[in-house]
């Protein structure tokens, strides 16, 4: 038997946003090579004779290399297995994808994508806040404020008024060098700005201001866990309101966060339900894949 790696974005938080296509990845898979941005609802739906590895990272310290993620995949399609490689968000936005393709292809492993829905929209939806407005915002950009190699630096003062809409991914521990960048670079200090952090799952909040009163003060430390996301923009809306439900108003924001690939905090894993706009339903996926 010919043996091969899926690529499979497990999306943003709650489980039930996965594809179908990649629901059946997982209900046909003999190992399972997850990260810790994934729902472990997830893990439920391949056999339960299938391997579950996993592969996360988290600032400071990893399970396993990148190198090393690659040599698992490619180790195991060799030996025959049906091996998929589950993904938070989309594999191909800030989460290292490509490096695992080239490593399969390098070995002349066969390879399926099966992409998934990204934080970098799931999350401003998540809070009620389309990048793309008509006669408001007609485009909108993703970035990164963290980089694996620290001479991999971002431009973000090239991308502050390129765009109307700036979603910033993985921006935790950067938000008031962002704010500042984007400032300096020609961004209004009052453009609105919003923060939302664990989207898509109960523990999901959604905090709103400008880019001037985004950003913490140097002064004072935080024990808060990373934001889902962060964003930058001149997007025509902004969230007012809280508890479960949400007020939209006409301004322009910016949305700041991390990214699909980014891993979250420890103790993550306990996140099996979602909350969405309007109210939630928590769970994890039932009845299968077609």
């Amino acid at each position: 038997m010919t043996g091969r790696v899926v690529l499979v974005g497990a999306g943003p938080g709650d489980p039930e946003l996965i594809t179908v296509k990649g629901g059946r990845a997982l209900d046909a898979a003999d190992v399972v090579v997850h990260d810790r941005l994934v729902a472990p609802a997830l893990l439920d739906l391949a056999p339960q004779r299938a391997e579950r590895v996993y592969v996360g990272k988290e600032p400071g310290r990893q399970a396993m290399s990148q190198q090393e993620i690659g040599a698992l995949l490619v180790r195991e399609a060799s030996a025959g297995r049906q091996v998929v490689r589950l993904k938070g968000g989309d594999p191909f936005v800030f989460g290292r994808g490509g490096e695992e393709l080239m490593a399969c292809a390098e070995a002349r492993v066969p390879v399926e994508i099966v992409p998934g829905v990204t934080s970098a929209t799931a999350a401003p939806a998540a809070a009620g806040i389309p990048l793309t407005h008509r006669g408001l915002a007609r485009s909108f950009a993703v970035v990164t404020a963290s980089t694996a190699h620290a001479e991999d630096t971002v431009d973000l003062a090239r991308m502050a008024t390129a765009t109307d809409t700036l979603v910033v991914l993985m921006a935790s521990g950067k938000l008031a060098e962002t704010c500042l960048t984007l400032i300096d670079a020609g961004r209004p200090p009052s453009t609105p700005a919003a923060i939302v952090q664990w989207a898509w799952t109960e523990d999901q909040r959604t905090i709103t201001g400008s880019l001037a009163t985004s950003r913490p003060s140097p002064r004072r430390r935080t024990s808060a866990r990373p934001p889902r996301w962060w964003s930058a923009t001149s997007s025509p809306w902004g969230v007012t309101g809280g508890g479960t439900g949400l007020g939209v108003t006409s301004i322009r924001p910016t949305l700041l966060g991390p990214s699909p690939g980014e891993r979250l905090p420890r103790g993550a894993e306990r996140h099996a339900g979602s909350r969405r706009h309007p109210p939630p339903s928590s769970g994890s996926p039932s009845g299968g894949f077609p």
